[in-house]
């Protein structure tokens, strides 16, 4: 490795080319070597952009490349899978943009694959995980300060989606992020799901069952209910509120963490969308994944952050969501123990 991280970026829509500016502006320690895209014109143009950067149009040559350090992929979800199992075949440390793949099968294929080489190289982009209001309601949570959690009340609003968005991708592109988020916050696995659809926004395509309400139920019995509404027609927002047995606390109001326990204000505008929202969790993800990586030929270790089970629990969470969706009824979430794949 030399002494700046090269990164090949694969994938370079809305998420890359805004990964590729945030390489290229704000992180310390390495640079876009390389640049895929299905659209080679689109990544010609952004490589011309960045001193140094280049072209691969094969995403595999691009992974396999003996000039690039590590990976980041931004590329559709199936073709995830493939490009993983090449990011391990030649040892390249991975930050894989959600889903880790679009499948239980074949997240878990990845996870076993990984835990066969005995090292961690694939980091998955929750990048809520990295968010100051986040790491505070996490920290307070772990101090026990407002003693043990309860109950879990999100919400997830967006102002509109893409034309070809569908009902079940408000559970497996919107929902996954409380899926990911409350396992996070409450160290613990979701055992069932529900999904619940009320009377449809007026105002979205037809067809597309929103807002959705979640209820999932976790390993000790603890309730997280989750508002999507993935068309709003208003703004960006996400609110998470933690209830426990000495108090309660709030993050998503714009005004950072507020605890219900001490007096409090707040008062302010709405984000428009989620890179106004999660910028900052976006630049320390990608700054320390990149740190890790760096370090990773001493540790062992080119994760920090979430990792390739990480992936594979909230894609086995989201499919028991999508057949929820179609039943109305609980469906418990079907996953292997992870004590059955050592290293995982």
């Amino acid at each position: 490795m030399t002494n700046e991280l090269r990164i090949a970026v694969l994938g370079v829509g809305m998420m890359g080319a805004d990964h590729v500016a945030r390489i290229s502006s704000k992180i310390a320690g390495a640079r876009v070597a390389v640049v895929n895209d299905y659209f080679t014109e689109k990544a010609e143009e952004l490589a011309a952009s960045i001193p140094g950067a280049r072209v691969v149009n094969d995403p595999i040559d691009a992974i396999a490349d003996p000039e690039v350090d590590a990976v980041l992929l931004a590329t559709p979800g199936p073709t995830h899978e493939k490009q993983l199992l090449a990011c391990l075949e030649y040892g390249k440390p991975v930050m894989c943009e959600k889903p880790l793949t679009t499948d239980v099968e074949t997240s878990l294929a990845v996870v076993k694959a990984e835990a066969e080489l005995g090292k961690k190289l694939i980091q998955v982009g929750f990048m809520r995980r990295f968010d100051n209001e986040y790491a505070d309601l996490k920290a307070l949570i772990d101090s026990g300060d407002i003693g043990r959690p309860l109950v879990v009340h999100c919400a997830h609003r967006n102002p509109a989606v893409p034309p070809h968005f569908d009902s079940a991708m408000i559970v497996k592109d919107s929902l996954v992020h409380e899926v990911d988020v409350t396992r996070f916050l409450l160290d613990e696995e979701i055992t069932t799901v529900q999904i619940i659809t009320p009377s449809a926004n007026t105002n979205a395509p037809a067809g597309l069952k929103d807002p959705q309400i979640a209820i999932f139920t976790t390993e000790t019995g603890r309730h997280v209910d989750a508002e999507v509404f993935v068309t709003t027609g208003v703004a960006y927002e996400v609110r998470t509120e933690v209830v426990a047995e000495g108090g309660s606390a709030m993050i998503g109001l714009d005004v950072g963490l507020v605890r219900k326990s001490a007096p409090g204000t707040w008062g302010g505008t709405i984000t428009p969308s989620f890179k106004e929202r999660f910028g900052q969790a976006y630049d320390t993800e990608i700054q320390r994944w990149v740190d890790a990586v760096r370090s990773g030929a001493e540790t062992g270790n080119y994760v920090d952050g979430p990792g390739a089970w990480d992936g594979y629990a909230a894609a086995a969470v989201c499919e028991a969501g999508v057949k929820s969706l179609e039943s109305g009824a609980p469906v418990a979430v079907d996953m292997v123990p992870r004590s059955s794949i050592p290293g995982a």
